[in-house]
């Protein structure tokens, strides 16, 4: 099975490569809209046409280490989630060198902030609102549905959470520029989702590649394991011979045939 990379040519990233076959119908795109003052915190709104109203929300961050990123990159996963009926939102937010923890947490509460007081506006369902995120964008999902500090009621109002091979439990920190991201934390324990996984959270769909050697897979098996020990749901799924970027690449239509990452996603997410 050939890798995200290696479909790419003429030193197309994997991102233009994707967006390159990306349809635009199906969908209304609005981009740019502020969340906040500052210049990352802005999001995109990829809304279905559907006649089903209101409609399921998903708020989508992305990753890069907690340094790079940028929402234009993910058309093809706004793209492939409204083909399947959801709003998908997905925020820019502010990252290493401009900020440390929890500047980019405290940037994600305000994305997701925004979306539930915007519901009306965007045929949101207040029943349906959904976290997804990919590798640092999935501990940002994590964090955020399972730790008071960021959005503290507003967390009970969260349908799930979807994580892609998110960085859970890493400590000890041993990688210099996440030792001065997250080095602002006198206790490092508490820049930890597994941390606050005390049952409480929404529900939990936690899916690694077996062969990701960016996030191992366990952290996605240890962050499953005390949710469910503490009387909460949680599932994992883990996909052979799938890595860290071809995970997400999988989403996008024409490399739907390395994993599916997409089909489960919207499963979990539809479920009763």
């Amino acid at each position: 099975m050939i890798s995200v990379v290696a479909v790419m040519a003429g030193g197309c990233t994997p991102a233009q490569f994707v967006n390159a076959l990306v349809t635009h119908d199906g969908f209304e795109f609005t981009a740019d809209q502020p969340y906040g003052p500052l210049a990352r915190q802005r999001l995109d709104i990829y809304s279905p046409i559907t006649a089903q109203h209101p409609k399921p929300v998903v708020i989508f961050f992305y990753g890069g280490n907690w340094q790079n990123g940028a929402r234009e990159d993910y058309l093809f996963l706004g793209q492939a989630l409204a083909s399947r009926g959801f709003i998908t939102i997905i925020p820019d937010y502010r990252l290493y060198p401009e900020v440390r923890y929890p500047g980019f947490l405290e940037d994600g509460a305000a994305a997701v902030r925004w979306t539930l007081n915007h519901l009306d506006e965007i045929d949101g369902d207040p029943a349906h609102v959904n976290l997804m995120g990919h590798s640092a964008g999935a501990y940002i999902a994590a964090m955020l549905a399972l730790d008071d500090r960021w959005l503290d009621t507003d967390r009970r109002r969260l349908h799930s959470i979807v994580g892609l091979a998110g960085p859970y439990d890493f400590l000890p920190l041993t990688d210099p520029n996440l030792q001065v991201i997250f080095g602002s934390e006198r206790d490092l324990t508490r820049t930890q989702p597994i941390t606050f996984a005390d049952g409480t959270g929404p529900p939990a769909l936690l899916i690694s590649g077996v062969d990701d050697t960016t996030v191992r897979p366990a952290n996605s098996a240890r962050l499953a394991v005390r949710i469910r020990d503490h009387g909460g749901p949680a599932q994992e799924v883990y996909y052979p011979r799938v890595g860290h970027v071809s995970l997400i690449g999988a989403i996008a239509a024409p490399l739907r045939f390395i994993a599916p990452t997409l089909n489960d996603t919207v499963a979990f997410l539809n479920r009763e």
